[in-house]
């Protein structure tokens, strides 16, 4: 069966995207869900205006993003944490720890956007990357020193 998306899937396509899939599928999962339609003309001539709004609200939160890049990559946060004498930390210091800092500087920024692979477990400067936007990613220097 043919489907319109009405939403990004990370395996089938974008926002827009005609794609076939297994009719069990559609009719179970997507359709059900509110994220695919079927592929009629009516559906699609509705799914150009709705492209075309999708579009200018993008290009509006893209640049949202972009003056919150600006003004959070001139942030530094600094933790101060219990270690060890060799530089590791007996705590770490987590997205969580780093979404606290910067909501106390003024920044709404979720923990769900702030990208460590692994908490902070040593001593040092770090770079901690921030998704801010699908296109736009921040970096904030971290530096954790002992206390």
């Amino acid at each position: 069966m043919k489907v319109i998306l009405k939403d990004d899937m990370e395996n089938l396509g974008g926002f827009g995207d005609t794609v076939k899939v297994a009719d069990g599928y559609a009719r179970n999962y997507l359709i059900p869900r509110g994220l695919a339609v079927r592929a009629t003309t009516g559906n699609l001539r509705s799914l150009e205006a709705q492209k075309e709004a999708r579009q200018s609200k993008m290009s509006k939160l893209k640049e949202d993003a972009d003056r919150l890049k600006c003004a959070i990559e001139t942030v530094s946060l600094s933790f101060s944490r219990k270690a060890g004498e060799d530089g590791r930390l007996f705590g770490s210091v987590t997205s969580m720890d780093i979404e606290g800092a910067l909501r106390e500087k003024g920044y709404n920024v979720d923990k769900k956007v702030i990208l460590l692979d692994e908490s902070i477990k040593a001593l040092g400067d770090f770079t901690v990357t921030v998704k801010l936007h699908p296109e736009v990613k921040a970096g904030i220097k971290v530096s954790v020193a002992a206390e």
